[in-house]
C-alpha cells in the first residue's frame, strides 16, 4: 500500500512516536496505549460491559440509521448492576456511555458546521470488543492524542464518528491532558456508476490492478477526481 501511494505521488512526513519510533504504525503493537485509555474510561464510569449478540441488536434496532453507520443501541445493558466485576476489558463487548439529548457540533473544514444529537443520531458505541481487541473509536482517539494528530482527512462516511471521537476526547481530557481535538476534513466518497462506493467487498479495483494494467498515476489521479466530483 505504501509503494502504491509513493506511485500515485503523495507524499507525507512522518513525526516520532512517543517513544521516538518512526511510523508506518501497527495497531496490534499499541496495545498499552489502547488498554490505557479503556482504563481511565472505566474508572471514570463513562463504560459499561454489553453482552448483547449481533442478533439481538438486529432484532431490537428500531431507530433510524444510515447505510454507512451502525443501528442506534437500544441501551439493553445500560443499567447493568455488575459492573464493579469487571477488571479487564477481555470476554465482553464495552460501550461508551452517551449523554442523552446533548448536541455535538463541530466545523468539518470541507463540510461546514455539523451537530449531531446523542442518543437520537447515535447511540452508546463499541469501545472494546469481547475478542479483547480495541474498537476503531477508542484506537483512533488514543492514537491521534499519542501522535499530536492536528488534521484528520477522511472519507464523509465517517462524519458522524467525528461526534463519537469528540465525547470520547472529552471524557479522557478528564483524567490527562493530550486530548486536543484535531481539525477534521470529509471528502466524498468515490462511487461507481451504480452511486455505490468503491470498496473491496464490491470487487473495486485497487492502485495495484490498475497499475498493472498500465494506467499511469496522473490517469488514476484524473479517474477518482472524476468519479468523486472533487474540484480539479
Amino acid at each position: 500500500m505504501i509503494e502504491d501511494l509513493r506511485w500515485l505521488g503523495i507524499r507525507w512526513s512522518e513525526g516520532p512516536d512517543c517513544g521516538g519510533a518512526y511510523g508506518p504504525y501497527s495497531q496490534s503493537e499499541r496495545r498499552k496505549h489502547y488498554l490505557d485509555a479503556w482504563r481511565r474510561l472505566w474508572e471514570d464510569g463513562f463504560l459499561y460491559p454489553c453482552i448483547c449478540s449481533r442478533k439481538d441488536l438486529a432484532q431490537s434496532a428500531s431507530a433510524p440509521n444510515d447505510a454507512d453507520d451502525e443501528p442506534v443501541y437500544p441501551g439493553t445493558c445500560r443499567e447493568r448492576k455488575d459492573v464493579a466485576e469487571f477488571t479487564e476489558p477481555a470476554g465482553v463487548n464495552w460501550r461508551f456511555r452517551v449523554p442523552d439529548g446533548e448536541v455535538v457540533a463541530f466545523t468539518d473544514l470541507n463540510l461546514g458546521r455539523r451537530r449531531y444529537l446523542a442518543g437520537t443520531d447515535f447511540g452508546d458505541f463499541l469501545v472494546w470488543r469481547r475478542d479483547d481487541v480495541p474498537a476503531y473509536q477508542l484506537a483512533v482517539v488514543a492514537d491521534d492524542a499519542a501522535m499530536q494528530i492536528s488534521e484528520v482527512v477522511r472519507g464523509e462516511d465517517l462524519l458522524k464518528s467525528t461526534a463519537r471521537q469528540l465525547l470520547l476526547m472529552r471524557a479522557l481530557a478528564h483524567t490527562g491532558p493530550g486530548y486536543l481535538a484535531p481539525d477534521y476534513f470529509h471528502c466524498a466518497l468515490v462511487r461507481d456508476s451504480a452511486g455505490a462506493r468503491l470498496a473491496k467487498r464490491q470487487d473495486a479495483l485497487s492502485i495495484r490492478h490498475l497499475r498493472e494494467k498500465g494506467m499511469t498515476p496522473e490517469k488514476v489521479v484524473k479517474m477518482a477526481v472524476e468519479m468523486a466530483g472533487w474540484p480539479r
